[in-house]
């Protein structure tokens, strides 16, 4: 009996240490991917989206890395710049959200092989006089919080308003009450286009390409090959390209 009685204890115990354990992260069968659905068209939120009420590019490539792995995808929103915490906490086991492969960034994460090209632009009313970046000094300048684009007018020495969301930076625009809104190309193309009065101005000489990637938990090598595998497969087929024109032509 008191054999009996000691296993029983031992058992209960290994339970309760496997339920603990199981509570804290993903299960075997699921990937949780973090992402700020404040970027279109990259990630926004609608009524039906690809996985429940979240669409865009990223959703779709983070869909097809599912059914690629055969694995549930869950999504949690949140602000930008507690991504990469969430990450390293394992709230969520990787990132996509337009994401850019920064040397600094890849300290704390390991990223996916790039999957979209893109630069920052600015974004500014038709009758602006901004023709170029050095163009902004002394202009009142937004950018959205924790994105690049906050990181390229700090690089230039620019005084900013950093807001959460790029709704609030385009109505902070139309509304007079700043000059320029600096940001990604592809978002930038989504706002001019539901937005005629406003335009975008390149300048490729201040502004670097920049390469989107997915971000996974250092050493998550298991995941991190499961997303490559998948982004690889949509890059040479083309997937994304398609997806790229579609998101960004929908209204």
């Amino acid at each position: 009996m008191k054999k009996l009685s000691a296993a029983l204890l031992t058992m209960a115990a290994a339970a309760v240490v496997l339920t603990g354990c199981g509570s804290k992260g993903s299960g075997a069968n699921e990937i949780k991917f973090g992402t700020n659905a404040e970027f279109p068209p990259f990630e926004f939120v609608t009524a039906s989206g690809v996985i429940g009420e979240y669409d865009g590019i990223d959703m779709a490539i983070a869909k097809q890395i599912g059914d690629d792995s055969g694995k549930e995808i869950k999504i949690e929103n949140m602000e930008f710049d507690s991504l990469l915490i969430a990450l390293e906490n394992g709230q969520i086991d990787a990132v996509i959200s337009g994401m850019t492969i920064t040397e600094e960034r890849a300290k704390s994460v390991d990223f996916s092989v790039p999957y979209y090209e893109a630069t920052q632009v600015m974004i500014v009313d038709g009758n602006s006089d901004i023709q170029k970046a050095s163009d902004m000094e002394g202009k009142r300048i937004v950018v959205i919080q924790g994105y690049t684009g906050e990181l390229c007018v700090q690089d230039l020495g620019y005084d900013y308003e950093a807001f959460k969301k790029g709704t609030e930076a385009i109505l902070e625009l139309n509304n007079g009450k700043c000059d320029v809104v600096v940001l990604d190309s592809a978002t930038a193309q989504k706002y001019v286009k539901d937005n005629p009065n406003l335009k975008i101005v390149e300048d490729k000489d201040a502004f670097e390409v920049e390469e989107y990637g997915i971000a996974v938990k250092k050493g998550n090598t298991e995941l991190l090959d499961q997303i490559n595998k998948s982004i690889e497969k949509m890059l040479s087929d083309g997937t994304i390209s398609e997806w790229s024109v579609k998101y960004s032509e929908a209204e």
